[in-house]
């Protein structure tokens, strides 16, 4: 392999990390060789996840999909159980059809393995090779730039509806099946929603802002994309919206948490106010937020 892969730590903005489980380590005690492409291969598709892009989804938008072509893996020293290790990737070169990536694999600050792979970008029903869209060239360009996978425009139900409310609906309805007739409510018509999409246009987050009492928003129907949650799509539409609610004076948000979420809002400087109770079956409590 090229030297031109023995990378540093610095020279990645993407990690994905792990710990050795006891099943990847081999007779002599170490991390069995083919389990090594293996983490490779799982970072490439949290890499996709920080693209803020949804592989099948993506690739589907995009007319074609990826092959690899060629997997080389070289390697310095070895892993072992428990070892906590940060899986580092990055997009180094695109090619009329190729892109290739370089991978390394490091315990603290030293490099265990390093990788390259080549993947083919290809017509899915033939695997006849085609052109790298210049979309997804630009994405990965801005992604290693440092630049960020996503925006968040606010606006009414007919400007933002259509992808808000197919978020929706696949967080909602299909993942958490509450009956459809719950989900849709007088209150789209007014309020303030709240959309993330990413490169492509993909709509991958929404959330509402309704008016309550004086001074007072109530932030609801917050979903995001089922692959892509924990990438920070849901923190910047919350945010999206207090900005709308501070902008037209309201001093405090409110919302309903399901339970399961409520740490995601206590990071994000929501307080619980009052009992837990059931809404649509599911644990809720509110929480509140200062502006």
């Amino acid at each position: 392999m090229s030297t031109e892969t023995q990378h540093k730590k610095t020279d990645f903005r993407f990690f994905h990390r792990l710990r050795v489980r006891w099943a990847e380590v081999d007779m002599q005690k170490i991390v069995f060789n083919a389990h090594y492409l293996m983490y490779f291969d799982t970072a490439i598709a949290d890499y996709w996840r920080a693209l803020a892009l949804p592989y099948e989804e993506a690739m589907n938008a995009l007319g074609g999909d990826l092959y690899v072509r060629k997997a080389t893996i070289e390697f310095n020293a070895s892993a072992r159980v428990d070892d906590m290790l940060e899986v580092a990737m990055k997009c180094v070169r695109v090619g009329n059809s190729s892109i290739v990536f370089h991978g390394g694999l490091f315990r603290g600050d030293e490099l265990l393995v390093s990788c390259e792979l080549v993947y083919v970008f290809a017509d899915p029903a033939t695997q006849t090779s085609k052109p790298v869209p210049p979309l997804l060239r630009e994405i990965f360009t801005a992604y290693e730039a440092g630049e960020t996978m996503r925006e968040v425009a606010t606006g009414s139900w007919a400007q933002l509806g259509e992808g808000a409310g197919a978020v929706r609906r696949s967080v909602f309805i299909e993942e958490q099946r509450i009956p459809k007739e719950l989900e849709w409510d007088e209150h789209d018509e007014t309020a303030v929603h709240a959309v993330a999409r990413n490169r492509i246009g993909q709509v991958i987050a929404t959330g509402r802002l309704i008016a309550d009492a004086d001074g007072l928003s109530r932030i609801g129907r917050m979903a995001v994309h089922r692959t892509l949650r924990s990438g920070g799509h849901g923190a910047a539409v919350l945010r999206a919206l207090e900005e709308a609610a501070k902008a037209r004076g309201d001093h405090e948000v409110a919302l309903h948490a399901q339970r399961s979420a409520e740490a995601f809002y206590t990071r994000l400087g929501y307080l619980p106010h009052g009992d837990p109770f059931e809404e649509a079956g599911i644990a809720h409590i509110e929480m509140r937020r200062k502006l």
